[in-house]
């Protein structure tokens, strides 16, 4: 593997655990606990669908499989947009973490046209 697929591994799983800790400090409510879970599968599977990427037996399953991590990316961007406007949690570290995914977005994006591929849009 070379060296800029494993730093992005490293950087999907920081975002994951990231995302793990801020949602620890999400309020106790219904509301909170949904958008909370739904954040937390999202950031969690751009991790772990990066690295099935990796092991792509082909180019086009390579492609395929940086669809989903763009798509759940971009789902976490959503749901911490959310938390942003709807005042879940106050703080600069929501924005933080939607400046993250969106990076991510971009980077996940541009290797997908790298190889071949056309992102969903």
């Amino acid at each position: 593997m070379n060296e800029k697929a494993d730093a992005l591994k490293q950087r999907t799983k920081k975002f994951a655990l990231d995302v793990l800790a801020f949602g620890r400090n999400l309020p106790g409510d219904d509301q909170a606990r949904d958008i909370g879970r739904q954040l937390t599968r999202s950031a969690t599977s751009v991790g772990a669908n990066y690295r099935a990427a990796c092991r792509s037996r082909s180019r086009a399953e390579f492609i395929a499989r940086l669809g989903v991590v763009l798509e759940e990316a971009d789902e976490s961007a959503f749901w911490l947009e959310i938390v942003a406007e709807i005042r879940v949690l106050s703080g600069k570290r929501v924005y933080e973490l939607l400046d993250e995914a969106n990076q991510l977005c971009a980077i996940v994006a541009a290797s997908s046209i790298t190889a071949g591929g056309s992102p969903k849009r």
